[in-house]
């Protein structure tokens, strides 16, 4: 996935915006104000921080060598992707949604009415 498919469905998702809160070096994308994904944009190839459950983080990390435990994250809740072709679109899209649903998920019920995510559901409320 290339920079510019990326960031567009990344900004695809119900409330996203761009933001860099930390400097020019790292895109954060967020849901409100939560981050759900920071690109290192400048980065050969892209890498690509996102929430993961804990079990699923580790699963991924050991499926794929492009994944990696967050960095500057916290490794148990962050993954580092790095783009280089080896995981296929199909589940870096999925990965990317399962950090947005993550965040949404902690998110208050007032703050997921703002966002109006249609089918999207809390299923541990």
């Amino acid at each position: 996935m290339d920079y510019e498919t990326l960031c567009a469905y990344l900004e695809n998702k119900p409330g996203a915006r761009r933001d860099m809160p930390f400097g020019t070096e790292v895109l954060v994308f967020k849901a409100l104000n939560k981050m759900f994904a920071l690109v290192a944009w400048q980065d050969d190839p892209l890498t690509i921080a996102l929430k993961a459950d804990p079990v699923d983080a580790i699963i991924l990390r050991r499926q794929y060598q492009a994944v990696k435990p967050g960095y500057h994250l916290n490794k148990k809740h962050w993954n580092t992707v790095t783009l280089d072709g080896s995981i296929p679109d199909e589940e870096l899209r999925r990965i990317i949604d399962e950090s947005y649903r993550l965040v949404v998920q902690g998110m208050t019920r007032a703050d997921q009415a703002k966002l109006q995510v249609k089918g999207w559901r809390n299923n541990g409320a």
